[in-house]
């Protein structure tokens, strides 16, 4: 029948790739059903794949992204996949060569201290303007989010996927309770370029325990209406991010550009 047969290609089509390509696409074959249920355009789903994926460098800086077989695994037609790179693009994290192809761009130190900046003038900002509007229904959201992250610290092995998507939850949250979709786009931009990095440092010494320590600061200073220590305390924040992300930037010159490499 139809399905069965679709199978079969599907599988045939699995088969022609390499391994590269299978470590690009099995997961999201994996988790099709469960991605499918939800009502995240194609576009969206793609694109949240193929960015977890190189936020944890199993797509590594230097791999091509081939259309075709990314749009036969997920189900999609090429559309779809062409927007997500686009986007991705658009975020750094894809570098375009019009006849040559789409491949994941090098981790770049020019970029990353720009994202940090943006980081700080937004999130302090925003933070300081939630300070004054918060409700309880955002407390509450917050604290549970904050459960959450104890939580995935308390297990046997620590989930860092888990504990980097509810890192990325959190500020989330805040931000877009000030009902500014463009701010949303900025800092969603800015957190794109620093994923990797980010990642790769969260894992280092404390960098876990204290990013709860730090979130639940954050929170406490929003519940005093104190707007600024809501400020100050989310720039501390961000200032640890960007001295873990500079140390691990030291053990990690083989994903960074040429120039970023030679700078450590």
């Amino acid at each position: 029948n139809i399905t069965f047969i679709s199978v079969i290609m599907h599988e045939k089509a699995l088969c022609c790739l390499s391994t590269t390509d299978c470590e690009i696409l099995m997961t999201f074959s994996q988790t099709s059903t469960e991605r499918e249920a939800s009502e995240q355009s194609k576009a969206q789903r793609v694109y949240d794949h193929l960015r977890g994926r190189i936020r944890e460098l199993k797509i590594p800086p230097g791999t091509r992204l081939r259309k075709n077989k990314i749009a036969m695994a997920c189900g999609v037609s090429r559309a779809p996949v062409s927007e997500a790179i686009t986007r991705l693009a658009s975020e750094g994290l894809v570098d375009v060569f019009p006849q040559n192809g789409s491949f994941v761009s090098p981790i770049r130190e020019e970029d990353i201290q720009e994202a940090i900046f943006m980081r700080n003038a937004l999130e302090v900002e925003t933070v300081k303007q939630v300070t004054m509007e918060a409700d309880q229904e955002l407390f509450n959201r917050l604290e549970e989010n904050l459960q959450l992250q104890a939580q995935a610290l308390e297990a046997k092995k620590l989930d860092l996927v888990r504990l980097d998507d509810l890192d990325e939850m959190f500020h989330t949250m805040i931000i877009t309770s000030i009902h500014s979709p463009r701010a949303q786009r900025v800092l969603a931009a800015a957190r794109a370029i620093l994923d990797r990095p980010r990642f790769l440092a969260l894992p280092e010494h404390d960098r876990p325990q204290d990013t709860l320590i730090e979130h639940q600061r954050i929170l406490d200073a929003i519940r005093t209406g104190d707007t600024e220590l809501a400020g100050s305390a989310m720039r501390v924040h961000i200032n640890n991010v960007a001295e873990a992300i500079d140390e691990i930037l030291t053990q990690i010159t083989e994903y960074l550009d040429d120039e970023s490499a030679s700078n450590q």
